[in-house]
C-alpha cells in the first residue's frame, strides 16, 4: 500500500505501548508514521496516529489541547509506578462501604476529587519519560538510582466522581495535555492517608477527536484495503485553524519557502494568527503564521505539507 497522508484515530487496546500500536500499523506500508500524545500500555482509548506529512503536525496538536479520561483508582494499593503495572510496595486495609468509616471515606473521596479543579501542579511519576540531565526518569528508577522529585504545571477544567465501590473509585477528568492521571490517583491516596494506584484508564477525548472517531486496532489490521477510507485529512486535526487557498503563483512561492503577501480576502490581518494554506485543488501546502516584515503584512511558512502528487 502507498504511503498515506492524514490522521488515523485508533481506540488503543490495553496491554501494548503506543509505539507498539503504531508499529503494527506501520506494517501496512505506512513507513512515515507517528503519534500525538502517548498512552501507557495499561491505558485504552483515543490515540492520534499521524501518517506521512501529518507527522509534521505533532507539536501543533499538543499545543493547549484538552484531554478527557475515565479512570479507576484503587485505594489501599501503593506501587512504585503509581499504577497497577508497577511493583506493589504496600497494601493497606480499606474500611467496608457499609461501615461508618467507609461512609466517611467515601465522603472524603468526593471532596478530594471535586478539589482537583483547584490543582495547578502535580508531582511527576518516578517511572515516566520526563527527563533529568538528559536521562528519562524511568531509566534512573530502573537502575536503582535516586530519582529527583519533579513537578509540572497542569490545568484541570472538570473532575467528577462516577462511582465509589470501595476500594475502587471511578472518576472522569478533563485536563491539559501532558497531565499524569496516575499522579492524580497517587496524590488522592496520599491525601486520604491510605494510598492509591491507578488500575484502569481510558482516554475519551484528545483534542479534537473523541472515541466516536476512533477505529479498533484489530479492525484496521484485518482490513488493510479499508485504511484509506479511515484516514482523515490534515485539516481535520486543526479545526481551529482557518484554511486559506492560494493561487498558482503564491503556491510556487510557498514551495520555495518565500512569504506570501496578505490578501484582503484572507480576512482581517492579525499578527501571530495562524492558517493552513492549500492550493486550488484543496491539497495542503503549509502551516503559516501572519507576521509583519519591513512594515508589510505577510504569511510566513511554519511547516511545509507538500503531498507526493504535487509537482
Amino acid at each position: 500500500m502507498e504511503q498515506l497522508h492524514g490522521i488515523l484515530i485508533i481506540d488503543k487496546p490495553g496491554g501494548m505501548s503506543s509505539a507498539q500500536c503504531v508499529g503494527r500499523i506501520k506494517r501496512l506500508g505506512q513507513k512515515k508514521i507517528g503519534h500525538a500524545g502517548t498512552l501507557d500500555p495499561m491505558a485504552t482509548g483515543v490515540l492520534i496516529v499521524l501518517l506521512g506529512h501529518a507527522t509534521k503536525l505533532s507539536g501543533y496538536l499538543l499545543e493547549g489541547g484538552e484531554k478527557r479520561y475515565e479512570g479507576v483508582a484503587r485505594l489501599g494499593l501503593v506501587t512504585d509506578t503509581w499504577d497497577a503495572e508497577g511493583r506493589t510496595l504496600e497494601e493497606r486495609p480499606v474500611p467496608s462501604a457499609d461501615s461508618v468509616e467507609g461512609r466517611a471515606l467515601e465522603d472524603a473521596v468526593r471532596r478530594e476529587v471535586a478539589a482537583w479543579t483547584e490543582v495547578t501542579e502535580q508531582p511527576v511519576p518516578p517511572y515516566s519519560a520526563a527527563k533529568h540531565q538528559g536521562q528519562p526518569l524511568y531509566r534512573l528508577a530502573r537502575a536503582g538510582r535516586e530519582v529527583p522529585q519533579k513537578t509540572k504545571a497542569i490545568h484541570i477544567s472538570h473532575a467528577a466522581l462516577q462511582s465509589v465501590r470501595l476500594p475502587d473509585v471511578r472518576f472522569r477528568v478533563a485536563c491539559s495535555s501532558g497531565s499524569y492521571i496516575r499522579s492524580l490517583a497517587h496524590s488522592l491516596g496520599m491525601r486520604l492517608g491510605c494510598g492509591a494506584a491507578l488500575t484502569e484508564l481510558t482516554r475519551l477525548y484528545s483534542h479534537p477527536f473523541g472515541l466516536d472517531d476512533a477505529h479498533h486496532l484489530d479492525a484496521v489490521l484485518a482490513e488493510p484495503e479499508a485504511l484509506p477510507g479511515r484516514v482523515l485529512p490534515l485539516s481535520a486535526a486543526l479545526p481551529d485553524w482557518p484554511v486559506r487557498t492560494v493561487n498558482p503563483v503564491e503556491e510556487a512561492a510557498q514551495r520555495n519557502g518565500r512569504p506570501l503577501f496578505h490578501r484582503p480576502d484572507f480576512g482581517e490581518f492579525r499578527a501571530g494568527s495562524r492558517a493552513l494554506m492549500q492550493n486550488a485543488a484543496g491539497e495542503p501546502l503549509a502551516l503559516a503564521e501572519a507576521r509583519e516584515q519591513d512594515g508589510r503584512p505577510v504569511w510566513v511558512m511554519l511547516r511545509g505539507l507538500f503531498t507526493p502528487s504535487t509537482p
